[in-house]
């Protein structure tokens, strides 16, 4: 996410290391720099000038203190900088109304309004235990109701039923109906998208939060549109009342501006971000977070809150005990770990929200341990008998070959397996005796040598 854009600030960062002081001189090289960052990663021309001359004027002359070197002291004026221009404290949706809490979806085809709209119903059934009904009222095309009753049902959602020759006024009122005597917390109505922004278009919707009065109308916009990401938006924004935006695709476009420009050309907070094609790939947009991300400091309070929340506590602990004790860490543990981090989102979900220095690490792992990869290993493991996950050591050419058989794989891929799990299992020995220093060092060591099964080497 954003991979670019944090390069190039770490690279302007550097121009002004072992400086005594921020200067103009060595705060204008600097920002140069960042100017053709923010301008590559695709970031709105007002907003990318907008912002250079505020961080300008709150670096001149600070005075750099303590332990600071001019470089830190101008990423925290960075920081604070970009905190704000992405809208400075974490915007809640609102659901503070008389049940059901109407929730109007807006956006263009194609941005993914179909599947956030499941996305964000499944986030609201599961952190907020809300009962949730979705509708679409999008009678233009005849796929996308199919596809909302779909990824409803994945989700775990109720859905309420439309067709393509009713009006999209009446369905909503329908649904409207439906879910207050259903009892439904909340009702998502899914809108038709267009390919451009037309008049036709705007006058339906615009027809619909007039007669729904929606507490939250949020617009989505993939961030992959670039600079057409905010001049949709803006558009969007003079022809309804928005509360908020979901950015979708944040996590496939390496530039990214939009993150940093809807906010300040709309003045309408971004509440969401789409992270991932699963279900469960959407996260609370918060500023602060966000801006460390871009400036390679990680987001390690979201990493803890997803751990939180996807972590077997029962089996976290006593893995934690085995990781203490040296001893008894087997194949079965390392399939488990495995099953732990793709309930994470996977390895390149837990990277990303890890500082900049674990960059090469996330390279080296191939970017992503992706489901395939995740499935092969899990094959393999389960084509052992319990004796041989148990003992690894005692798999030898004959059983590495039955089991390769089993598991639809080359006998190559069961030794690269085996060679990770002695370097996992090396890695747990380290940190039993010397510390996280020594895991971390293993861990690298683990990703140049061993590679993982499936993925490219």
């Amino acid at each position: 996410m954003l991979d670019n854009l944090t390069q190039r600030l770490a690279k302007a960062v550097k121009t002004i290391r072992g400086q005594a002081r921020l200067s103009e001189e060595n705060i204008t090289e600097m920002m140069r720099e960042v100017r053709m960052a923010l301008l590559e990663a695709d970031v709105a021309l007002p907003v990318v000038k907008d912002f250079i001359a505020r961080v300008k004027e709150n670096a001149l002359g600070q005075e750099v203190i303590g332990s600071l070197t001019p470089g830190q002291a101008l990423v925290g004026v960075v920081h604070r900088e970009l905190t704000e221009l992405m809208g400075g404290a974490k915007a809640e949706l609102n659901l503070a109304t008389q049940p059901p809490a109407i929730i109007l979806m807006a956006g263009l085809q194609g941005a993914g309004k179909t599947t956030t709209t499941a996305k964000l119903g499944k986030w609201l059934k599961e952190r907020q235990k809300k009962k949730v009904l979705v509708v679409s009222c999008d009678v233009y095309r005849p796929a996308a109701i199919e596809q909302l009753k779909t990824v409803a049902a994945q989700a775990g959602i109720d859905f309420f039923p439309s067709e393509v020759g009713q009006k999209p006024a009446e369905i909503a009122a329908a649904a409207l109906d439906y879910a207050k005597r259903h009892f439904h917390d909340v009702l998502f109505i899914d809108t038709a998208g267009r390919l451009a922004i037309n008049d036709a278009m705007m006058a339906e919707i615009r027809e619909l939060h007039a007669r729904l009065k929606p507490i939250e109308t949020l617009f989505v916009v993939d961030a992959m549109l670039g600079q057409d990401a905010v001049n949709t938006a803006k558009a969007f924004n003079e022809a309804l009342p928005l509360t908020g935006i979901v950015l979708t695709k944040l996590d496939g476009d390496a530039r990214g501006g939009a993150a940093l420009s809807v906010r300040h050309v709309t003045g309408k907070p971004l509440k969401f971000a789409g992270v991932g094609e699963k279900l469960s790939g959407i996260e609370e947009f918060h500023p602060e977070r966000m801006a460390s991300r871009i400036l390679g400091m990680g987001d390690i309070l979201g990493l803890v809150e997803e751990a939180q929340r996807g972590v077997d506590h029962d089996k976290a602990q006593k893995f934690v005990k085995k990781m203490k004790s040296g001893k008894g860490f087997d194949l079965n543990d390392f399939k488990d770990q495995i099953g732990q981090m793709k309930k994470m989102g996977g390895m390149g979900a837990l990277l990303d929200k890890m500082p900049a220095q674990f960059g090469a690490m996330a390279q080296q792992a191939g970017g992503q341990l992706g489901d395939q990869a995740i499935r092969r290993i899990e094959g393999i493991i389960n084509s052992m008998t319990p004796t041989e996950r148990a003992r690894p050591e005692i798999i030898k050419a004959s059983r590495k070959r039955r089991i390769a058989i089993g598991a639809g794989v080359q006998v190559q891929e069961v030794n690269r397996l085996l060679n990770q799990f002695e370097q996992t299992q090396k890695m747990m020995k380290q940190f039993s005796r010397g510390g996280m220093a020594k895991m971390m060092r293993g861990m690298q060591g683990l990703m140049g040598r061993g590679g993982i099964p499936g993925m490219p080497r």
